[in-house]
């Protein structure tokens, strides 16, 4: 069905696509997202790959929130982080598919 020909060109599509997903991983690594509540006083930064870079929580808040407050919180700021940082992965693969295949992107 198909030829030597027609399986080497796919195998290399595979592998320059490969290598592109590899590169867009590599620059969504220095890409940062943040998510925070209490006016900056709970923090989360992660990177376009959604791997966690910082958690930064206020020494005041642990003194002065009750524990469900601070628990709550800290939910909120990580799903507001995360919803970031798939927006951005997301925009990332369908820029490198649109690069690799036109029209894929769309």
């Amino acid at each position: 069905m198909f030829g030597n020909q027609n399986m080497q060109d796919m195998m290399a599509k595979l592998q320059e696509m490969q290598g592109a997903v590899e590169d867009s991983k590599k620059r969504l690594e220095n890409i940062y997202v943040k998510g925070d509540a209490l006016e900056g006083k709970i923090r989360f930064v992660l990177d376009g790959n959604r791997q966690l870079k910082e958690l930064f929580i206020d020494d005041e808040i642990m003194k002065q929130t009750p524990k469900d407050e601070i628990i709550q919180n800290l939910i909120d700021a990580f799903n507001k982080a995360i919803k970031d940082a798939d927006h951005v992965n997301e925009n990332e693969m369908k820029s490198t598919a649109f690069n690799i295949i036109p029209g894929m992107g769309k």
